[in-house]
């Protein structure tokens, strides 16, 4: 555990910061509430031990300030107090401020160690919790089935890069494609090749991706879509161009489509740049489709770029 000392006590901090590091965990120092703030927000501790007696700022408003650090990052870090006066007013006042318990001082190593011990078991269900928690977030971003980020986070990132781009005043493109004759396909090959098809055309799209910012979607059924932050136009006909001629290198037959013999995509481009007034994500994801539209109607297997 990362553990921050706060004790503005020089004898009192060596003693206890000694019997921590014994314990087998990593201290962080601080002689007052100022410093001890600018040490939590830096190092991130699993465990605050914190003086209650100190000048300018004590123990109690050093815990309120480090509670609403905590709610921001929708954290809970455990607070011990180090008292050497624990009457029942004191252990109010130290739970209402934000604490979770107290140590009498001076302290001894069998009961630091002890309380150790007991932090260490919470900062391990906590630390289990938060990969949990991640894990389900990232569930829920994604499609079952190719493993890319489903619609609604499509949604999401799209709002939130046309937020960016109008801030940094850079542009954003974006494309939108779509597996020609897909119901054919299904209907003559059955639908785990579909599935099977739908996954290695997935795979081909991360792979044509270069970028760790650009974001491949499962749009719906078997259309897909490509966020490119900071890119214009023609950097992302270049993207739509490259995917198109991997779905050749792919060359799942097709004998049931009359845009190739191939598995092919029809692919939709659109860019916004921030110059650009009255519009909108959603003005640049419907140029994107007319564009997807319009490649469909002249052929498919061929890339459209819509102006927005």
């Amino acid at each position: 555990m990362k553990v921050l000392l706060v004790e503005d006590s020089i004898a009192s901090l060596q003693v206890t910061q000694k019997f921590v590091e014994e314990a087998g965990h990593t201290v962080i120092t601080a002689r007052d509430g100022e410093q001890g703030i600018q040490q939590f927000l830096a190092h991130n501790p699993d465990l605050v031990l914190l003086d209650v007696n100190m000048p300018n700022m004590d123990g109690y408003q050093c815990a309120q300030r480090i509670r609403k650090n905590c709610q921001q990052g929708n954290l809970w870090i455990p607070i011990i107090f180090l008292s050497a006066e624990i009457t029942e007013d004191a252990i109010v006042m130290g739970i209402d401020s934000g604490g979770d318990d107290y140590l009498p001082k001076p302290v001894t190593q069998r009961v630091l160690s002890a309380k150790l011990r007991a932090m260490s078991r919470i900062a391990d269900m906590r630390k289990e919790l938060e990969e949990a928690s991640a894990r389900l977030k990232r569930l829920s971003s994604i499609d079952g089935l190719t493993q890319l980020y489903n619609r609604r986070h499509f949604d999401e990132v799209l709002e939130l890069e046309w937020s960016r781009a109008e801030r940094t005043q850079e542009p954003l493109s974006l494309i939108l494609c779509d597996i020609d004759h897909f119901k054919a396909f299904n209907d003559n090959y059955g639908h785990v090749a579909g599935d099977d098809a739908l996954v290695r055309t997935s795979q081909t799209i991360m792979h044509t991706l270069q970028r760790p910012t650009d974001l491949a979607a499962r749009y719906g059924g078997e259309e897909f879509a490509i966020i490119l932050p900071a890119t214009p136009t023609v950097g992302a006909m270049v993207v739509a161009e490259q995917m198109r001629k991997a779905m050749d290198t792919l060359a799942i037959p097709h004998h049931f489509s009359n845009a190739s013999s191939i598995v092919s995509m029809s692919i939709g481009v659109s860019s916004y740049y921030p110059a650009q007034a009255n519009s909108s994500f959603v003005a640049l994801l419907d140029a994107a489709d007319r564009g997807l539209y319009r490649a469909k109607k002249n052929g498919r297997n061929r890339i459209e770029m819509q102006p927005l």
